[in-house]
């Protein structure tokens, strides 16, 4: 169980709208409560003093470039600055590892503390960390339904296409749509989806787990949830990892700083995207999901982790900062990305990748490791050779250089389950914009689109 801490922390770094108060022991629910009403208001000030306010111009290169960088989309929960990467609530990466309270037997940040601050604003005390932890075990356990639709899959499906089917059953027992039926009151829509949220936030684990049994360790056992344990030491017991507490501590990490990164992304938007049209979360986060499993979005890791074993069996594992040079100038010359290089938004190397290095650093067996030291000396060469390269506008890593190659060290060495785990993280986020969504009174997302010929007639009529 989670200890008490002796001093209560004050919520830093609170944006306009959120109170600033002695953490206490209330309860999310009371939390939410309490910041809405600020929340609205200040939306509705926003909306009647500054709605014709320009914040930006649209080129044509942004209509057919895939809408890369329009600034069209409100995010609560985070905002991600080219330079200085993501701050969650005005919070960056360093100060929620400072601050964001732990679980008993160890260091890194509780995922179940970063959702508390993406929904609320504040930072919980450790007494509201543990009290979440325990709410999330009790609604952990998967309906008997969902247990076997996920047992009647075939084995040779993908990981992420099992994990969104099952995410899209849950639906069943939405709350929100139990009560949308019914004619719930627009002002009540955010409770509902609050409660789904934290279903599906606390179901996540025995699913995801049970689709690693199925496909990796068939007929094996999958240890049940733990009312005593947080949401990854669940999910670690049930991926057949528990004793392993460095691989335990490495996901508390993994997954709290990669909850959010904000709303652009493509599974953010995609679960935003459906939500707004009250669809319940679980419907919504399934939509993100398949955003997910996409190449060009949630499969990075296990790009990076192939290429860096490639580069070290190539190199028989005597490797000098010359022979990555090389490598990287052969894989640049074949046409490839070098991948986990680059982001869409960010211009600086990513704190996240920052904050898993540091994580190596600390551990004798990572910092030993032949594959995690690769991870570290490219990231001494790669940024030079891309630069030189000149076609890459941000030459620095992301957090994907790094976080397959620790899961791969400590056993987890199945590719395409990383994915998956990537998919537990980012519902932090997405659940948490879902709920707020609800509460500002979001509309329907609806963008106006333009043909070749039309947007070509609009050009020659300016």
């Amino acid at each position: 169980m989670f200890s008490r801490r002796a001093v209560s922390k004050l919520t830093t770094s609170a944006p306009a709208g959120f109170s600033r108060r002695m953490a206490s022991t209330k309860s999310l629910r009371e939390t939410l409560k309490e910041v809405i009403p600020a929340k609205q208001e200040q939306l509705k000030k926003l909306k009647a003093e500054h709605s014709q306010t320009v914040v930006g111009d649209v080129k044509v290169e942004n209509i057919i470039g895939g809408m890369r960088g329009i600034k069209a989309m409100l995010w609560e929960a985070s905002v991600l600055d080219p330079l200085e990467g993501i701050r969650f609530h005005g919070l960056s990466i360093p100060e929620c590892q400072k601050q964001l309270p732990t679980a008993p037997d160890g260091k890194e940040i509780l995922p179940e503390s970063m959702l508390w601050l993406l929904l609320t604003g504040q930072v919980p005390t450790t007494e509201q960390a543990r009290e979440l932890s325990k709410e999330l075990a009790e609604k952990g356990e998967l309906p008997k339904f969902v247990e076997d639709l996920l047992d009647s899959l075939p084995t040779t499906l993908h990981p992420m296409t099992q994990m969104a089917i099952g995410v899209s059953a849950l639906n069943h027992d939405s709350a929100f749509q139990a009560n949308y039926e019914k004619g719930m009151k627009k002002a009540d829509y955010w409770t509902h989806t609050l409660e789904d949220s934290l279903s599906l936030v606390a179901r996540l684990p025995a699913l995801s787990a049970r689709i690693y049994r199925n496909v990796y360790k068939p007929g094996t056992d999958l240890a049940a949830v733990d009312k005593n344990l947080d949401l990854v030491g669940n999910y670690s017991n049930m991926l057949g990892f528990g004793d392993n507490k460095d691989l335990t501590e490495y996901l508390r990490l993994y997954i709290a700083i990669h909850g959010d990164h904000e709303g652009g992304n493509a599974s953010a938007h995609a679960s935003h995207l459906v939500a707004s049209t009250l669809a319940d979360p679980f419907l919504s986060y399934s939509a993100g999901l398949q955003a997910l499993a996409g190449p060009l979005h949630g499969l990075a890791n296990q790009e990076v982790l192939r290429w860096q074993l490639n580069m070290l069996k190539e190199l028989d594992g005597k490797v000098t900062h010359s022979d990555i040079k090389d490598f990287l100038w052969k894989t640049l010359k074949s046409g490839q990305v070098v991948p986990g290089y680059g982001h869409g938004v960010l211009r600086n190397p990513d704190p996240r990748f920052i904050a898993l290095q540091e994580f190596c650093d600390t551990r004798p067996e990572l910092s030993s490791s032949p594959l995690v030291q690769l991870v570290k000396q490219t990231f001494e060469v790669a940024p030079d050779v891309l630069k030189e390269h000149g076609k890459t506008k941000n030459p620095f890593p992301n957090v994907d250089a790094a976080s397959g190659c620790v899961l791969y060290e400590y056993g987890l060495k199945d590719f395409k389950y990383y994915t998956v785990i990537f998919g537990v993280s980012r519902a932090l986020g997405c659940v948490s914009q879902l709920v707020w969504a609800r509460a500002l009174g979001l509309p329907l997302e609806r963008p106006k689109s333009y043909s070749i010929d039309a947007l070509e007639k609009l050009i020659k009529s300016q």
